[in-house]
């Protein structure tokens, strides 16, 4: 019997370990919350359980004052209560297995802090605010199912599109890959609170709402230079509705083609009822009824502007891109890190770098961080931070070679940056910034607003780089295989395939101050023997 205990036992833990992990994300969004529970399989696939939503007047209180209202926080308290007690019924209890995050409603309030911490207080739910360039990373991350043979959005220029109650996200796709990824202030609520004071009548409405939707559309159009006529993939729960109305056998699975005369003639019949009509008439919640008109418009304003007949729905939202994230566990993905690094080469580019010197450097940045990680202890996405700073370090030379990392700092900060969040942005930046001169201060600029754990990988990173580029010092790219040797006091880095390495010594001696300062050892460099 004893000799079959540890069999059992292990038979057991496999089989927990194949069980699907029951999860859930809540969407805070700007006119209601929205929350998900499904189940991860042991591969990765995720399969929906339930789903919830419940109006609220966030955008309301967020766009016209600038802050939450206590009404409305408590409004959220008690829904999120609710869905507290439904995710116990599931068994989803333990704080990794929920997200819940919040979107432009609560990221431009000036009391956000009040509210997350009240609904953390009163739910031990803890609210993220997510900031533009993690929407559009989940975004991509819901479409790229539909980003594979035989979709349609394979080839040539796709514009995904949500049209929300706060802003437009727009993710601009060539061939499948990232090329533009942007935030406009253009959302249903925003734009009902905007007019409000104008005191439209009923019937120029539509007129009014048309010349705001059109500033939006021309400057998207303008933005994105068309190269032929592309795709459009509109996202949200409004153009969803629209989807059912037009094409009642869709198959949720699968994109929807709705041609555009037949989205008009709904929409003029929407925007010709009054909201307690919608309601009654579509079974909608009052918020939904007042979003459903100015949404659906918009949408049409956009697909005549890019001279389109016709527009696609998915039915990706929010919730299953951030489902697609917990599924896969790391965010960074290897097929995500290929778009943020096409999208860092287009900015290296636009400022006349030294191609090939940057993805030499970056390419040992890479190798030194993989065979350093038992000094470093770094997570592996820091790996990413490195190689995007390697690759923009010299971008500051546009401005002028003088101050030249003080320029790529500036420069990457105040970049367009597909997937990054602002403090990974500026983290690069700052890696970038401390490719050479003096090293991190706390009086420094951006640097100083980094926590402990932060700052000290800023300068375990910058130090890295900075013996990245003396190792192509020459820039002939000669230094391709490197491996490492961790004494105590010392990282001996031997060099394959180069004869000469007193170029490259040198640089080290120069460079590595930081290293040695950080990590309380110097690098020496050595020909490594056939």
């Amino acid at each position: 019997m004893s000799g079959t205990r540890p069999e059992s036992r292990g038979t057991d833990r496999e089989a927990r370990s194949s069980r699907p992990r029951t999860v859930a994300v809540i969407d805070v969004g700007t006119n209601s919350i929205r929350m998900a529970v499904a189940e991860i399989h042991a591969e990765g696939e995720v399969r929906r359980l339930a789903s919830f939503s419940q109006p609220v007047n966030l955008g309301r209180d967020t766009f016209r004052t600038g802050v939450i209202r206590r009404a409305t926080i408590e409004q959220c308290v008690r829904v999120l209560s609710v869905y507290k007690q439904a995710l116990r019924e599931y068994e989803v209890t333990g704080p990794e297995q929920v997200r819940v995050v919040a979107t432009s409603a609560v990221r431009e309030a000036r009391n956000r802090l009040t509210f997350t911490d009240r609904i953390y207080i009163a739910t031990g739910l803890l609210v993220e605010p997510i900031d533009e360039a993690e929407v559009n990373r989940i975004t991509y991350l819901g479409i790229q199912p539909f980003l594979r043979p035989p979709s349609p959005l394979v080839q040539g220029q796709t514009l995904v599109v949500e049209i929300g109650g706060g802003s437009t996200e727009l993710l601009v796709l060539s061939d499948g890959d990232v090329e533009f990824a942007n935030t406009f202030r253009l959302g249903s609520v925003r734009l009902r609170v905007a007019l409000e004071p104008m005191r439209v009548r009923p019937s120029e409405m539509r007129r009014v709402m048309e010349s705001q939707i059109t500033h939006t559309a021309d400057a998207i159009y303008d933005r994105v230079g068309p190269r032929g006529t592309p795709h459009l993939v509109a996202l949200g729960s409004d153009v969803r509705f629209a989807a059912n109305q037009l094409k009642p056998e869709w198959r949720r699975d699968r994109l929807v083609a709705l041609p555009l005369d037949q989205l008009e003639e709904l929409a003029d019949t929407i925007l010709q009822m009054r909201d307690g009509d919608l309601v009654q008439r579509y079974h909608l919640a009052y918020p939904d009824a007042e979003t459903l008109g100015p949404t659906l418009l918009a949408y049409l304003t956009l697909a005549r502007r890019f001279d389109l007949e016709e527009l696609w729905v998915s039915d990706v939202n929010l919730r299953d891109g951030v489902l697609q994230e917990m599924a896969l566990g790391d965010v960074w993905t290897e097929d995500f890190r290929r778009q943020v690094i096409r999208f860092a080469l287009t900015l290296a580019r636009r400022y006349h770098v030294d191609e090939q010197h940057a993805r030499q450097t970056a390419e040992l940045a890479r190798k030194l961080f993989q065979h350093l990680a038992p000094l470093h202890r770094l997570e592996s996405r820091y790996g990413l931070v490195l190689y995007l700073a390697a690759l923009l370090h010299e971008i500051g030379a546009y401005v002028n070679h003088r101050s030249l990392h003080k320029h790529t700092m500036y420069l990457i900060r105040n970049s367009e940056m597909f997937g990054l969040g602002q403090k990974d942005q500026l983290l690069v930046a700052l890696v970038a910034r401390y490719h050479r001169r003096a090293s991190p201060q706390p009086s420094h600029e951006g640097y100083s607003t980094l926590d402990r754990e932060d700052r000290i990988t800023v300068s375990k990173l910058a130090a890295i780089l900075r013996i990245a580029i003396a190792l192509d010092e020459s820039r002939s790219g000669r230094v391709q295989e490197l491996s490492c040797e961790i004494d105590d006091d010392r990282v001996i880095i031997y060099l394959h395939g180069v004869e000469d390495l007193a170029l490259e010594q040198l640089a080290v001696r120069q460079q590595g101050t930081l290293f040695d300062e950080i990590f309380g050892r110097s690098v020496l460099l050595r020909r490594a023997q056939s």
